[in-house]
């Protein structure tokens, strides 16, 4: 079967990214088309080349993977991103899924994780490392209320939902047919029914009680 799944690496180790190279080449339905040791080179490499989903190293020179992942999202809003790191980083983990970042996974990465996580985010869904899954629990606010004690509505779940699939505002609120200043306020609201701080937390309740399906 001819490769489907069509992938830019971005990394600026040249030797990390011919192992993973070597690795989604034994993958069998992928194949690189692009490659970039900067999130600046990576942009000049999007604008020739379309992918299903960029593998995006966050800490990179000249321009990190959190500015280019947020340049991405915005100028390609269905653009599919996994963010790549050596380091479980709260503040990182956090800013790169602000910026629109559809996965997270560690560089000790095997290849069955790397298969499970390409085959999630290209068919719409978000996928993390369980190596990451502490740091959900701990962004979760200690006097987080109960689920049966929030009283949640059913557009609001609608919006969890989206989240948890790894779609940004702009694209909840098209999806949703609403405007994004909609989707804005829902968020403010099911963070104050909820008692999370922040989005990252609201992702963390919504999984632990059941709201959405990832």
């Amino acid at each position: 079967m001819d490769p489907v799944i069509r992938i830019i690496l971005v990394d600026d180790h040249e030797i990390f990214r011919a192992g993973l190279k070597l690795i989604i080449s034994k993958l069998g339905y992928a194949k690189i088309v692009g490659e970039a040791e900067n999130g600046l080179d990576f942009l000049r490499v999007r604008e020739q080349e379309e992918a299903d989903i960029v593998l995006m190293d966050v800490d990179m020179p000249v321009m990190d993977g959190i500015e280019a992942t947020r340049k991405a999202v915005e100028k390609y809003p269905g653009i599919k991103i996994i963010a790549l790191s050596m380091f479980r980083d709260e503040s990182c983990i956090q800013d790169m899924i602000g910026a629109g970042a559809r996965g997270f996974l560690l560089k000790n990465i095997r290849k069955e994780v790397l298969d499970r996580a390409l085959q999630a985010v290209y068919n719409g869904r978000t996928y993390y490392s369980e190596e990451l899954w502490d740091f959900f629990t701990r962004s979760m606010s200690r006097d987080d209320k109960p689920e049966d004690e929030v009283n949640i509505t059913k557009r609001e779940r609608e919006v969890l939902q989206l989240l948890a699939e790894g779609l940004t505002n702009k694209e909840i609120a098209s999806r949703m047919f609403v405007s994004e200043r909609t989707i804005v306020g829902h968020k403010s609201n099911l963070l104050a029914k909820t008692n999370c701080k922040n989005t990252i937390s609201l992702l963390a309740y919504a999984i632990k009680h059941g709201l959405v399906v990832i």
